[in-house]
């Protein structure tokens, strides 16, 4: 029960990432992954309800280039799901008698390595298929090249193919600190980064992308780890440097944590790994926000 529920937890997070960042995010989705080319586009209430209630991630009434009109379907999906055929079976049809029309679906996996679920259902009398796309096929410099950061993230999930893990991660913390357009944005996208790197494993690798990038991110203006006063410098003390780079680092560690408790509705123990602190000083952080 434990694991289910925090799995559920995780799926959660990851949704309410891709729900906050997908508006901006989606012209570019939409013809670089769907090979769409889309020239109106408009929003349709994600609620549909006849004898079931479902809620897509993504739904919109779209025409392309030829004229022809129809409704685009995206779900995002981390772990593969066997009951993924019926669940878009069965969003098709509710479209379909909804707004009668087309529907093109798509499942973009967002999970590390292959989806092994099935596209399609066919018996005698039924024939349905769906589309599916996983980021880890697609080359992470794609989403670099995009001008919006909330696209540029979606480069964590994507395939380094044979670049250096470190390597490319410090691409895409730089890319995304050039196109944020406020330290706040900035902190935002960051903190985002760090819950979508635990798809792929790469705690450890972030980590050190962050480490070794320090000396262009200066130690004050670091929206993670190193902001804060450093107290001493003016003194030209070394005592006095290293005591304002500690004080920095746990000022910008008390704000990461808060963020990711407040911002993201992270539970201690989920951030405690993230940020890679003791549980305790999350529940102390966390009482410090109730009062």
């Amino acid at each position: 029960m434990a694991k289910a529920f925090k799995e559920n937890l995780q799926g959660n997070m990851y949704d309410k990432i891709f729900r906050e960042n997908m508006e901006a995010a989606l012209p570019g989705i939409i013809t670089h992954l769907l090979n769409l080319h889309i020239v109106e586009s408009m929003e349709l209430p994600d609620d549909i309800q006849h004898t079931k209630e479902r809620k897509p991630d993504l739904l919109k009434k779209v025409t392309d280039t030829t004229g022809k009109t129809f409704v685009l379907h995206v779900e995002y999906q981390a772990k593969s799901d066997q009951e993924m055929p019926y669940r878009m079976a069965e969003y098709s049809i509710m479209l379909q008698r909804k707004y009668k029309l087309q529907v093109k679906q798509y499942v973009i996996f967002i999970g590390s390595g292959k989806a092994k679920m099935a596209i399609s259902i066919v018996t005698e009398d039924f024939n349905f298929r769906y589309s599916m796309i996983s980021l880890s096929s697609i080359d992470y410099k794609l989403f670099l090249k995009s001008a919006k950061p909330e696209e540029k993230i979606l480069a964590i999930l994507a395939n380094f193919e044979n670049e250096e893990p470190v390597l490319a991660i410090k691409k895409i913390l730089q890319a995304v600190k050039d196109s944020s357009d406020s330290s706040f944005a900035e902190e935002r996208y960051f903190n985002q980064l760090r819950v979508l790197m635990q798809l792929r494993n790469f705690k450890n690798q972030f980590d050190k992308a962050m480490e070794s990038i320090s000396t262009f991110f200066k130690e004050e203006n670091d929206p993670l780890f190193y902001r804060g006063k450093v107290k001493g410098r003016e003194e030209g003390r070394e005592e006095g440097r290293e005591e304002g780079r500690e004080e920095g680092r746990e000022e910008g560690r008390e704000e990461v944590i808060s963020n990711l408790l407040e911002k993201l509705g992270l539970s201690d123990e989920q951030v405690s790994g993230i940020v890679n602190v003791p549980l305790e000083l999350v529940q102390k952080i966390r009482k410090k926000l109730q009062k």
